[in-house]
């Protein structure tokens, strides 16, 4: 302390006589201020403080530096210290703009790439994808440990000991391609190329490097190595159209990943700095370089043994090359309804960003039965009865989900979808809805009406072989399909509380009031008649149609699942006699060609204008299926709806051999029942009943004269057509299933032989069965009836199908012996 004061004391001495010599002035400032400050501390009675002396000698020090009359702007450590803070300032915003533009923490475990498709079965198999997407993605343990080796080898050697950026790896890579005056080494870290994969472009600017080094990061941040190494393998670009290296496996050797062999393995870790470059397909002789590259670093990093590395080394590379498996597509008809339905369920930003993942209703293994079902028919029934599309969809009643769809013969050749996109006369199909709302508002099936000519507002329906059958009840009248019958009901109950009821069961399609509505001459599609008739399954309840359960997001979380709830659109009891009912439609009428061995089937078949279109709707408590035949240009063909049945018969008995056994519920009582729906009657304006034709027979192949005036003759008539129908119920009852169906064909045989002809000679112009629809005739006068002031009806001839007529010998038909056995 007393060297320091000294030096103070000496150094201001030579200040001051410094002061003096250049300036009198100066001094005297210097003294007067001296003066004052002796004052000042005479007049304070102190010396002096030591902290004050030393402010007054560096105060003196600082004015002899040379500039220290410069402004702040002139000296050097001022632009310096700016220059500093302004580059920590421009790197800190650099990293804000860049952690602005990349995803927030939620989206860094997305495990999908943007701009792809998944769409999945009931049971998780892929049935399609679009984009750039992975068919089969591993589970980390699922991958062999040296095929993780591999691309940690060749891709990221520090991958366990960086944080997402390796500075170290960098410069090496650098270093060596400088040495090998080649791009032989990456820079980029695993974490960053799967940033590049997900979130980013492929772009080559400093930007994206910045933005993918920053994401790297982050990504380290928000997962473990060991996902991050997952999501890597099944997403890496490994050239021809292979993402993920199950795909690749796949591509070039056509084996699973567990069954590569070590120099397979490294051939495909080393694809991903150039996949086409370095693919074995393009470039045998390159991709071998690659591979012995990969296996010299696993050697060097302890990986492999020397005697691994040589004899991976020496292995002769074969390839064995496959298409990619996602350019496969299943059930095609299906996956083009559900595209068209996604809209429906997310917005169309989500649809444009893609990524998604859609969980589909569709069982797979059905879908393949019902395809085979379809072509079988389409190859041996369709080539004689001159039909050439057909269509089927299967559909659970309880869910609304739709287990198989097949929307026409070939896909590849017309994706025209038959199931939703066709609209089709249902023909006697639709009668269903007829007889339910029938019987909704308290009628008895057991109620009769007759069977006679009938002409109500210039409009006449007709039976097929124009003939008349008596006195019939309701349930009968369904069984044989009979057109005039069931246009009478209509006029009892009403055409609105019919239109309300098959919408409310499922119908979607304008329905139209007109008395042909009751055979049928509104168009629908497959899919709305089949889930309108799985109302009756479910005891009235109707759950909407819908293919897709889930869909997941790129994160793999569900932004939707299906929640329909079932509405009641039938009350139990009615929905209960009306499968009663058409149960016997299969039993006993014309769906036999429908029956099961072990199960009950309840059922309608409906056959439109000249057989343009053969349909058959049938159900079991657990499943509903539809089936339609025909062409698309609407040409007739040479068939009936047993066809139909018997594709639905196809398909049905593999389906069901996995579905356990369960009866329909037990026929209501049907006396003292109250409506639910109230009839409507409608009111004609004029009804004519012309006499029938004499010497007709009659379903039991009986002749009668028919006398509308005679009660008597109709009480008679009543009589043996009761006795006759139980006689034939009873024998029915006692034939098996099998026989029943044999009895059928036999039927159906001798009916073409001896209807079919008569039809094309006479009667090209009606309806080629009981199940019919309005003919062109009738839409051209329906049109004319609904765009005039004044209701025109048109008239149509309406004809039963041949399977209602009885027949007297078993002989075969020409088209019978050329019809294909069943075994083709």
């Amino acid at each position: 302390m007393g060297k320091f004061t000294s030096w103070f004391k000496e150094r201001t001495t030579k200040l001051s006589d410094s002061q003096t010599a250049k300036s009198g002035s100066a001094v005297g400032d210097t003294q007067a201020q001296e003066e004052s400050t002796s004052e000042q501390n005479h007049d304070d009675n102190r010396p002096p403080t030591k902290l004050e002396q030393a402010k007054q000698i560096l105060t003196q020090v600082v004015a002899k530096f040379p500039g220290s009359h410069k402004p702040l702007y002139r000296r050097y450590w001022f632009w310096a210290g700016l220059g500093v803070s302004g580059g920590v300032a421009a790197v800190c915003y650099g990293i804000w703009s860049i952690d602005q533009t990349l995803p927030n923490k939620t989206e860094l475990t997305a495990v999908v790439r943007e701009q792809t498709l998944t769409i999945k079965a009931a049971d998780g198999t892929i049935l399609q994808q679009q984009g750039e997407a992975t068919r089969e993605q591993l589970k980390l343990e699922e991958i062999p440990d040296k095929f993780k080796k591999a691309f940690i080898a060749s891709e990221d050697r520090r991958f366990y000991k960086h944080d997402g950026v390796d500075a170290q790896g960098i410069v090496r890579a650098v270093l060596n391609n400088l040495r090998s005056q080649n791009v032989v080494e990456g820079g980029s870290t695993i974490t960053q190329q799967l940033a590049r994969i997900l979130f980013l472009k492929q772009e080559r600017t400093i930007w994206r490097k910045l933005k993918e080094a920053r994401l790297a990061q982050k990504i380290e941040d928000q997962l473990s190595k060991e996902q991050i190494l997952e999501r890597y393998l099944n997403l890496v670009y490994l050239g021809s159209g292979a993402y993920g290296i199950a795909d690749a496996a796949w591509v070039y050797f056509s084996k699973p990943v567990h069954e590569l062999t070590l120099g397979e393995m490294a051939t495909i870790a080393a694809l991903p700095p150039a996949p086409n470059r370095f693919s074995p397909q393009v470039n045998l002789a390159s991709a071998q370089q690659r591979r012995n590259l990969v296996l010299q670093r696993m050697y060097e990093d302890g990986y492999i043994t020397k005697i691994e590395r040589d004899i991976a080394v020496s292995e002769k590379l074969v390839v064995k090359p496959s298409q990619p498996k996602r350019w496969q597509v299943e059930a095609p008809y299906f996956i083009s309804y559900i595209q068209k339905e996604l809209p429906k369920y997310v917005s169309p930003e989500v649809l444009n960003a893609g990524g998604l993942t859609v969980e589909t209703s569709l069982n797979l293994s059905w879908q393949k039965m019902a395809e085979e079902a379809v072509d079988k028919t389409l190859r041996n029934q369709g080539r004689w009865q001159n039909f050439k599309q057909g269509a089927l969809v299967a559909i659970d009643p309880r869910t609304g989900e739709i287990k198989a769809m097949v929307g026409g013969k070939d896909f590849s050749k017309n994706q025209f979808n038959r199931v939703t996109q066709a609209q089709r006369q249902p023909g006697s199909t639709f009668k269903g809805f007829v007889y339910a709302t029938a019987i909704a508002t308290g009628k008895n099936p057991y109620d009769g009406y007759e069977d006679a000519p009938l002409i109500v507002d210039d409009y006449e329906p007709k039976n097929f072989s124009e003939n008349f059958y008596g006195w019939m009840n309701m349930r009968d009248a369904l069984t044989k399909s009979i057109n005039i019958i069931a246009v009478k009901v209509l006029m009892d109950i009403g055409f609105e509380p019919t239109i309300k009821l098959a919408h409310d069961m499922g119908i979607k399609s304008e329905l139209k009031p007109m008395y042909s509505l009751a055979l049928g001459s509104n168009e629908v599609n497959l899919l709305e008649l089949t889930s309108a008739y799985g109302s009756f399954a479910t005891q009235g309840l109707h759950v909407e149609p819908h293919g897709i359960t889930r869909i997941l997001n790129r994160q793999g979380q569900v932004i939707w699942r299906d929640n329909f709830q079932p509405k009641r659109a039938l009350d139990a009891e009615s929905a209960a006699i009306m499968t009663w009912m058409l149960r016997n439609v299969v039993s006993a009428g014309t769906g036999a060609a429908a029956q099961l061995n072990d199960r009950p089937v309840a059922g309608k078949t409906g056959t439109t204008d000249e057989a343009r279109d053969l349909w058959f709707i049938g159900f079991i408590p657990q499943l509903v299926t539809g089936v339609w035949l025909g062409n698309d240009d609407n040409k007739p063909t040479a068939g009936s709806s047993s066809t139909a049945a018997y594709t639905w018969r196809e398909f049905m008995e593999k389906a069901t051999e996995g579905i356990p056994v369960e009866k329909f519920p037990e026929r209501p009582k049907l006396e003292g029942r109250k409506g639910t729906i109230k009839a409507q009657r409608v009111k004609p304006k004029k009804i004519v009943n012309p006499p029938a034709p004499s010497n007709k027979e009659n379903s039991d192949g009986q002749t009668q004269q028919v006398d509308s005036n005679n009660n008597q003759g109709r009480s008679s008539r009543r009589r043996r057509y009761r006795r006759s129908n139980y006689q034939q119920q009873e024998q029915q009852q006692e034939q098996t299933p099998r026989q029943r169906r044999r009895r059928y064909q036999q039927q159906q045989a001798v009916d073409d032989s001896s209807s079919q002809r008569s039809y094309r000679r006479r009667y090209r112009s009606y309806e080629s069965a009981s199940d019919s629809a309005s003919s062109s005739q009738s839409r051209r006068r329906y049109r004319q009836y609904s765009n005039s002031s004044t209701p025109v009806i048109p008239r149509i001839r309406y004809t039963p199908s041949a399977n209602t007529s009885s027949i007297s010998t078993p002989t075969s038909s020409w088209r019978e012996r050329l019809k294909p056995s069943s075994s083709q």
